[in-house]
């Protein structure tokens, strides 16, 4: 999995599943993990195990390898995504 982490370029969109919505950005690669951004939630380090894939820009991580922490700011990125996206409601009385 290490070697995967080297086809991982800072920028790419960082997704919990392959065809998911996409909850954050590569900010640095190290040697043995990466450090990405959580929209709305900052700066996470993501060790090399819990890279599932890197292809076409994407780094699809392993939930199951993610530490709470992080799961939740993910699971919280893109509810946000969802609830930015959702139709104005008109307000009712």
């Amino acid at each position: 999995m290490q070697a995967m982490i080297e086809k991982a370029t800072i920028g790419d969109h960082v997704f919990l599943e392959d065809g998911g919505e996409e909850i954050g950005a590569v900010r640095q690669i190290q040697r043995t993990e990466l450090v990405i951004y959580v929209e709305g939630a900052g700066d996470f380090t993501i060790p090399h195990d819990a890279v599932r894939a890197v292809h076409y820009g994407k780094v699809v991580l392993d939930a199951n390898k993610l530490e709470p922490r992080v799961l939740s700011a993910a699971q919280a990125a893109h509810a946000n995504e969802i609830n930015e996206n959702a139709p104005d409601r008109p307000e009712t009385d």
